[in-house]
């Protein structure tokens, strides 16, 4: 299950199977037996340990790291050898800097000299195990705690509970924490903030709001941590006002909000467009005298350059600086979006420069923003320049920036020197998609290489790319376009055959197609079907139709329509 470099550095307690360690009187606890965790059984009745000189080597550019390796060895040649309480210490520190891999080490380093591990010791060791995603490492110490008599409390439960979670195993961390808590333990009100944010995480909100409620007053009292994850899961989910309710009940019980909770309100007003309600929500934390962090006003000044209100960003971020607050890359990204967005390119250009003058570092997505901002206005130059200074700040391109060079070449009808970037992608190890191959499917449909396309598509779908509904729509207008009607209605009905979910946009090229060949019966037809599998027509699709018929002189049909929209009998 796990590559030997891993189990190298594992004292051989850990990879016996843990039935064995779990007394007669836990074998109930069957969550232990029954999981799919898979233990590495002994090849040999030794584990090979890695060498002291190497792991010092491996940190040796890391002064803390050299800090504890050289603490550790001076208490282990005291005379007599400190307790494990010493050595866990270090161990704590080494943790709390992630240096997860060295704790390992230095534990079989303990366990060589014949310092035996005590019970701190192995929730260190389960810690580290759960933050690398080694789980059944983590379960293995978890027995031998059983085995040698200790009793598990609170931080052990979090924090096997946690690395599951990481791991996305939340089914597999409810049925652990109904186990715990069948077997008499109690967990605290972090591992259920822990269990709540799991659940959060992979989607399930509703379930987090349920474990909250089963919880409330009965196991423990909720804080604003557990409230503040599920109004976040909510205000993602756009469930923004069942968030606000929830919110509202957080304070009538007396739980202050904080700087988190007022964050994730204000980030989904935005997002479902109730500025008003997130500026409000803001303004009442500042009464409260919550003080704003760089994220919350991040929010702000993403949810007005995203609605094109540049002004407002630009006063939010003034007031953040006037704060004290430092501006991030995602701050600048923020601006130089909203900048683009109104096609000022120019002054997000600016933002890029003005930002390293600050001493935040552009990533990649900083340029992608811009790269994208100048192809969508037609100056690929000035794209392919930000492209160039990519590369002598080693800032590896991504499939985005491609993508939007290619795009961007294509609309110019610059097929050739789109397809060699396509090359170099492949050459660099940057897969194309299918957002790549539909810009040139597009621009070789509107140069009227309709067969070149096809023939494209067939090759991706052979290739294992699958064609998405844009893709779709693209071939099916230039087969329009292209005067071959029959083509693209075969295409459209198979994909309706085939259960595709067909957009609003497709149905608004197909019946844009009958309409030019004065096929208003058919056209009408596909609108009453479109209809019929409710997909909602718009207003450039009943546009199109009333604008042919004025074309071919029907202009009766083209009022009666007309006056049946308007009444909403259509």
């Amino acid at each position: 299950m796990f590559h030997s470099s891993s189990s190298s550095m594992l004292p051989s307690y850990y990879v016996v199977p843990v039935s064995y360690f779990v007394p007669k009187k836990f074998h109930s606890f069957q969550f232990l037996k029954n999981t799919h965790f898979n233990f590495i059984p002994y090849s040999s009745s030794k584990i090979n340990f890695i060498p002291y000189s190497s792991i010092s080597t491996t940190f040796h550019n890391n002064n803390d790291v050299v800090d504890a390796f050289s603490l550790f060895s001076r208490l282990l040649r005291q005379n007599p050898t400190p307790p494990a309480i010493e050595f866990n210490k270090i161990l704590g520190s080494l943790v709390k800097s992630k240096h997860y891999h060295t704790v390992l080490s230095l534990s079989q380093q303990m366990e060589f000299e014949g310092i035996n591990p005590d019970f701190f010791t192995f929730n260190i060791l389960i810690n580290c195990f759960c933050q690398l995603g080694l789980i059944p490492f983590a379960f293995s110490v978890f027995a031998k705690i059983l085995r040698m008599g200790y009793h598990p409390n609170t931080i052990t439960f979090t924090t096997l509970i946690k690395g599951l979670c990481l791991k996305g195993q939340i089914h597999q961390a409810l049925l652990f924490h109904d186990n715990v808590v069948a077997m008499g333990f109690q967990l605290d009100q972090v591992g259920y903030g822990t269990l709540i944010h799991g659940l959060c995480k992979v989607g399930e909100t509703r379930a987090a709001l349920d474990l909250l409620r089963r919880v409330d007053g009965n196991l423990v009292q909720p804080n604003v941590v557990m409230y503040s994850t599920i109004i976040d899961g909510m205000c993602k989910d756009k469930h923004v006002n069942d968030a606000f309710d929830l919110y509202s009940e957080m304070v009538s019980k007396g739980i202050s909000p904080n700087v988190v909770t007022y964050s994730a309100l204000i980030s989904g007003f935005f997002t479902v467009g109730q500025l008003k309600d997130a500026i409000d929500l803001f303004n009442k934390m500042i009464l409260e005298n919550i003080k704003p962090d760089v994220y919350t006003f991040n929010i702000l000044v993403d949810g007005f350059c995203k609605d094109g209100k540049m002004k407002e960003g630009k006063t939010v971020f003034a007031m953040m600086m006037k704060q004290g607050i430092k501006p991030n890359v995602v701050t600048y990204c923020s601006l130089m979006d909203g900048y683009c967005l109104v096609k000022e390119v120019n002054k997000a250009k600016s933002i890029l420069y003005t930002m390293s003058q600050r001493g935040v570092n552009p990533d990649i997505q900083s340029y992608n923003i811009l790269i994208d901002g100048f192809c969508k206005i037609k100056k690929v130059d000035e794209a392919m320049n930000l492209f160039k200074e990519m590369h002598h700040k080693h800032i590896i391109p991504d499939v985005v920036t491609y993508n939007s060079l290619i795009d961007g070449l294509c609309k110019l009808g610059k097929i050739s020197y789109a397809l060699k970037l396509v090359d170099e992608m492949h050459d660099r190890g940057v897969p194309p998609d299918i957002i790549t191959y539909s810009s040139i499917l597009d621009a070789l449909c509107k140069n009227h290489q309709v067969d070149k396309a096809i023939a494209l598509l067939t090759k991706l779908k052979d290739q294992g790319i699958r064609p998405n509904m844009y893709t779709y729509t693209i071939l099916i207008d230039g087969l329009c376009k292209g005067g071959r009607l029959e083509d693209a209605h075969n295409i459209f009905e198979d994909l309706l055959v085939k259960g595709y979910n067909i957009t609003v946009n497709t149905y608004t090229v197909m019946i844009h197609g009958f309409c030019n060949k004065g096929l208003f019966d058919e056209a009408l037809t596909l609108l009453s079907k479109m209809k019929d599998n409710s997909c909602i027509p718009d207003a450039v699709t009943y546009e199109i139709i009333i604008r042919s018929l004025f074309d071919k002189d029907e202009n009766d049909k083209a009022e009666k329509l007309r006056e049946m929209i308007t009444r909403g009998l259509l």
